[in-house]
């Protein structure tokens, strides 16, 4: 938390995230330690926080964090031994190639180099970051260099901490590209490096993958116990409304679990620590749709068929159906709990096809200064249309089927839902709670008193409404264009 409060005071994005993995790599002179994340589902210690990992999210003002955290499960939290601390002495050269791909993304050499001037009494630079440089180094071979034997790179990679004798490490450079172009050769799209938006990079990594390269560089990989967790730091915000969000979302989860209705969400764990700061459990393997915009330059659907084959192929129909089944389980949730500030930086998607929707600031009774403009229930753009197949596609028709299906579970358990809500708003000064109508509203949105023939047409017109509002909002911009009337 101290980390965040710091890198808030800094105004850019590189600066942040150099000043981030100087605070880590400090940090991680204390590990292991009898420390452990309270996000995890597991008894564990904490060896080792991987500080060239950690990337900074976007945010306009604060400075929210991802930080990736290595640890060894064990018995007893309180009781098990806590793990010895292995030097890292040296790379092993068998291991030292897989290791390089994403080390080189965050920042250069140069960069990191400087960065540890920011950390106090530390005075050996060029040892943090000697790892770093040999993906550079490999990089600016001259053409000729590409046989693995006969020119051998020389690096010598010792320890911040270790006084041990400093022996020479030799790599082939030849064998250090082939093994990075095989590294990309096996993954799906990666995204290129943006200094405006640094987390792209590494969001858009496998959850696999990134485990595997991180585990063959760290010193504790080879035990068995061994795990890689994640965790999302966030100062100067209040997690408590995204608790309740939680904990509603939870409760529908099960719902539609307990009716047999194929609705997905993907309720992410809060851990409120006070009023302004806590951790959030990342969703793997998803990135949002500004990234996935602004990285790939492809409409929704192209971005669909670049990353999961063409229209008939068995992926692309299963990432279809998962993409209907979020898009309609969210939809409900944007409509019950009046989910406001719905931009594209707001929900993600994941490797498999589905949407999540994250930060819940703005629910209930509450919405962004001076935004009342978001009408509709819920965000269905034409986009989100086009990768459903059309408005006059099967898949569009199974969205509005699986809504009516949702909305007529939820209603079955209204009260399970409106107690939670009830509980959080005792004495609570969340903005949520503004007014004094916020459980009433909550209620009538659950339409107790209609025919499910009712709520069928009810279904309809919300949807159509929130398709209006493309419409609208389309024309809108082709009277601004055209005739400069905002």
């Amino acid at each position: 938390m101290g980390i965040g409060k710091r890198l808030a005071t800094l105004p850019t994005k590189e600066q942040k995230t150099k000043q981030l993995t100087s605070e880590l790599l400090v940090l991680n002179h204390k590990l292991p330690a009898r420390v452990w994340l309270p996000t995890a589902a597991f008894d564990h210690h904490v060896v080792r926080v991987p500080h060239t990992q950690a990337v900074v999210l976007n945010s306009k003002d604060k400075a929210p964090y991802i930080i990736y955290v290595e640890v060894l499960e064990c018995g007893s939290f309180e009781t098990s031994a806590i793990p010895v601390r292995i030097h890292e002495t040296r790379i092993r050269s068998a291991r030292s190639a897989d290791n390089l791909l994403p080390e080189c993304v965050g920042i250069t050499a140069e960069q990191r180099a400087g960065s540890f001037s920011t950390v106090p009494n530390y005075d050996n630079d060029d040892e943090a970051w000697a790892v770093d440089d040999i993906g550079e180094l490999q990089v600016e071979l001259p053409e000729g260099h590409t046989s693995s034997s006969d020119n051998i790179s020389q690096f010598s990679v010792d320890s911040i901490t270790s006084t041990e004798s400093k022996e020479p490490i030799f790599i082939a450079a030849g064998d250090i590209r082939r093994r990075l172009s095989e590294n990309l050769a096996h993954t799906p799209t990666t995204f290129r490096k943006d200094p405006e938006d640094p987390s792209a990079v590494a969001l858009k990594e496998p959850w696999q993958e990134k485990v595997r390269r991180i585990r063959e560089g760290s010193p504790y990989g080879h035990l068995p116990n061994w795990r890689l967790l994640s965790v999302i730091v966030k100062c100067g915000d209040d997690l408590r409304q995204e608790l309740l969000a939680f904990q509603v979302l939870s409760q529908l989860q099960s719902i539609w679990e307990q009716e047999r209705v194929p609705l997905w969400i993907k309720p992410y764990k809060i851990l409120v620590m006070s009023s302004d700061s806590g951790m959030i459990e990342p969703v793997l393997n998803a990135v949002s749709l500004h990234q996935v915009r602004k990285q790939s330059q492809l409409s929704l659907l192209d971005y669909f068929l670049q990353e999961h084959g063409s229209y008939t192929t068995e992926a692309f129909l299963t990432a279809q159906r998962n993409f209907v089944e979020s898009c309609a389980g969210y939809s409900l949730i944007c409509y019950l709990l009046q989910v406001k500030d719905r931009h594209n930086g707001n929900i993600l998607l994941d490797s498999e096809g589905h949407i999540i929707h994250i930060d819940f600031g703005f629910i209930l009774s509450s919405s962004p200064r001076n935004l009342g403009f978001e009408t509709s229930a819920f965000k269905l753009t034409s986009e989100f249309v086009d990768v459903m197949g059309g408005l006059d596609g099967d898949m569009f028709n199974y969205y509005k089927v699986l809504m009516l299906q949702g909305l007529i579970a939820a209603r079955k358990h209204m009260e399970k839902v409106v107690q939670i809500v009830e509980i959080m708003q005792q004495g609570s000064h969340l903005p949520c709670f503004h007014g004094s109508s916020t459980i009433r509203y909550l209620k009538e949105r659950f339409h107790m008193s209609l025919t499910e023939e009712q709520l069928q047409v009810l279904v309809e017109q919300m949807v159509d409404g929130s398709m209006r509002s493309i419409t609208t909002k389309l024309y809108d911009g082709f009277q601004y264009f055209t005739n400069g009337i905002m």
